[in-house]
């Protein structure tokens, strides 16, 4: 199994350019075809379009924000997305004693491929290398 942090899934979404080709390219190539994402990246994608509309007061202009939160649920949906269980909840919780010093939203996905033993894709290595035990690729660059 291999999760997509945000960054991937955000290319995969919205880039038109050289790095979707290079990381679909990447994804048809490798032996394990099983891709997902967690819930963690649905709520970054959520949080980001539902803080735009909240800061408009013009209804005209959340008009515009509301399409993207409507077309991010639907591209979602398409996904498999690792819920943040018990078992991730245990992982965080270890990783935040052994003081391993990484956003709490990165450190969330992180315990979420560590409770599945996946391999993560994302182009912040210099967080998630700090991760013990995960097994973390770009496949962007």
């Amino acid at each position: 199994m291999i999760i997509l942090d945000t960054d991937h899934i955000v290319v995969l979404k919205y880039s038109h350019a050289s790095d979707k080709a290079t990381l679909t390219a990447s994804m048809a190539a490798s032996p394990d075809q099983d891709f997902v994402t967690t819930v963690i990246t649905l709520e970054e994608q959520l949080r980001g379009w539902l803080a735009l509309i909240h800061r408009s007061n013009d209804a005209n202009r959340q008009v515009s924000p509301y399409a993207k939160l409507n077309d991010v649920v639907d591209y979602f949906s398409r996904w498999t997305r690792l819920a943040f269980d018990d078992a991730a909840a245990d992982w965080f919780k270890d990783l935040r004693h052994q003081k391993v010093r990484v956003a709490t939203m990165d450190l969330k996905i992180a315990a979420i491929a560590l409770a599945h033993n996946a391999s993560l894709l994302s182009a912040n290595l210099r967080d998630f290398e700090q991760v013990p035990n995960l097994h973390v690729e770009d496949w962007l660059h």
